[in-house]
């Protein structure tokens, strides 16, 4: 699916910082087709990734001065007055984690924290609109936040980003809400409050669609990848938890047929 016209709150773009970064782009350019074009030494070696030359992610080298951020992907929503979102992350209870730069002529970027504890960053786009191609076989199909304060991070993102977000499911064991609705939907927010271990913040994931779930994680594991959860078919698809050869992590998603894409809402 191509992509134009991204609202303002809906993710815009990813990116993966990696502490190895010509063993990333094998992984994943052997992995979904992935060919890039990098910018040498200009804007840190910040690297866009294409599938069939429309653009799909970015990767970039991880460097001292972001002393132990790990190998991990990082998702952009959209905004047409960076200044102004940052003021309004600051009163959603949000934190700046550096000030809006701007990556001239590309657009302006930030990066904050939500109160549930994951990191998310915003893009006001000026040369460098986002995403060129969505939900096909190798392109990011899905993104959502895993929180640990799932009532504070869904007021923030309504504040601060404008969400209108619908409850999908509420209960103990699967508390989930999306950005939009049904077909709309464009994001997902997840209670990961029982599950997240105390030292693990929580973060935004990504899922990459692909024609055969299992195939892929054959190849994958082939590539250095390793698996953290089994395979598994769910109402949304069959469904993959998998990190790449330098310990990213990320999902697999394949849309099967008879696949509801729903889930029970409590009452």
């Amino acid at each position: 699916m191509e992509v134009s016209n991204i609202k303002p709150g809906h993710p815009i773009w990813a990116d993966l910082v990696s502490t190895n970064l010509e063993a990333s782009k094998k992984f994943y350019g052997e992995l979904f087709g992935w060919t890039y074009e990098g910018s040498e030494d200009e804007y840190g070696n910040y690297t866009t990734a294409f599938l069939n030359g429309k653009r799909v992610a970015a990767l970039y080298p991880h460097v001292p001065e972001m002393g132990g951020v790990p190998n991990v992907w990082t998702v952009y929503l959209a905004t047409t007055d960076i200044h102004e979102t940052a003021a309004k992350v600051e009163a959603a209870g949000g934190t700046s984690l550096y000030p809006p730069m701007h990556v001239e002529p590309y657009g302006w970027m930030g990066g904050f924290q939500s109160p549930g504890g994951e990191m998310v960053g915003a893009w006001q786009p000026e040369s460098h609109p986002g995403f060129e191609v969505l939900a096909e076989p190798g392109a990011i199909a899905w993104l959502e936040a895993i929180t640990k304060n799932f009532d504070a991070a869904k007021a923030f993102y309504e504040a601060a980003f404008g969400w209108t977000t619908d409850i999908m499911s509420d209960t103990d064991e699967f508390r989930y809400a999306t950005l939009e609705r049904g077909p709309e939907a464009a994001a997902g927010l997840m209670d990961g409050s029982t599950f997240l271990e105390d030292a693990v913040p929580g973060f935004w994931q990504i899922y990459i669609n692909v024609e055969s779930v299992d195939e892929t994680v054959a190849k994958l594991e082939s590539l250095g990848g390793s698996v953290l959860e089994a395979t598994a078919d769910t109402n949304f698809g069959r469904i993959a938890f998998v990190t790449d050869s330098t310990g990213a992590r990320f999902r697999l998603q394949q849309h099967v047929e008879g696949a509801t894409y729903e889930a029970d809402t409590a009452e």
